[in-house]
């Protein structure tokens, strides 16, 4: 298989890691990413749960990006050993489908930091629609869980990285249902949980995707966040 252009491994060794008690206890008690072996990794779909929740001013601009920086050590460490990355995430509370909080102006950053292209799955495509005999009361699991994402994903490289639309323009998130978290754990074959800052809630891509993929472990942290 061919493989994209892979970042040497970062160090995410045991004192940079920050436990908690999250809202799936069984994240909590399972490995940290820095656990996970080349051989846990390589070609293998990690879906990645951060916190890219970050301000954006008026012309959509980010006005600060250290949330993105922080998740960086974690995507690196894991392309570094050829797993490809799906990331999720939200960003402020939408009610529904919010343009304004589409997490398309995150994608130029992102690339920069990780030094490879990241691609956006956006929350709706006419493409990945399939004809269905009774209206479908999760879109989002029928875009995040269809022929195209699917496609898109196995044509993804090793060393590649996807970022899921806003979580939360779906409220099936926050009411933590359980077949929209199966449907986004079918994406994945590993699930790293970053978003600390919401592992405490009972959210369906946190504890309830974690529930469906094995190892579930926690990412990596700096020293600052530890503290």
């Amino acid at each position: 298989m061919a493989t994209a252009q892979l970042w040497p491994r970062p160090l995410c060794s045991d004192h940079t890691w920050f436990s908690f008690l999250a809202a799936d206890k069984t994240v909590a008690t399972k490995r940290n990413v820095g656990a996970l072996e080349e051989a846990d990794l390589k070609g293998k779909r990690v879906f990645v749960r951060v916190d890219l929740n970050v301000p954006l001013d008026d012309s959509l601009n980010i006005a600060d990006d250290t949330r993105i920086k922080a998740a960086v050590p974690t995507i690196q460490y894991l392309i570094s050993d050829g797993s490809i990355v799906i990331l999720s995430s939200h960003l402020c509370r939408p009610k529904g489908v919010t343009p304004k909080y589409s997490l398309r102006p995150l994608v130029p950053r992102l690339t920069q930091l990780l030094g490879v292209d990241v691609s956006l799955i956006p929350a709706h495509d006419p493409l990945s629609l399939r004809p269905r005999l009774t209206p479908n009361p999760f879109p989002l699991i029928t875009f995040f869980a269809g022929y195209e994402v699917e496609k898109l994903v196995a044509e993804t490289l090793e060393g590649g990285v996807l970022l899921l639309e806003n979580v939360r323009f779906y409220k099936e998130e926050d009411m933590n249902d359980p077949e929209f978290a199966k449907k986004l754990a079918s994406l994945g074959d590993v699930y790293v949980n970053y978003a600390f800052g919401t592992a405490r809630r009972a959210l369906a891509s946190t504890g309830g995707v974690a529930k469906y993929l094995k190892p579930s472990v926690l990412g990596c942290l700096t020293h600052k966040e530890k503290a």
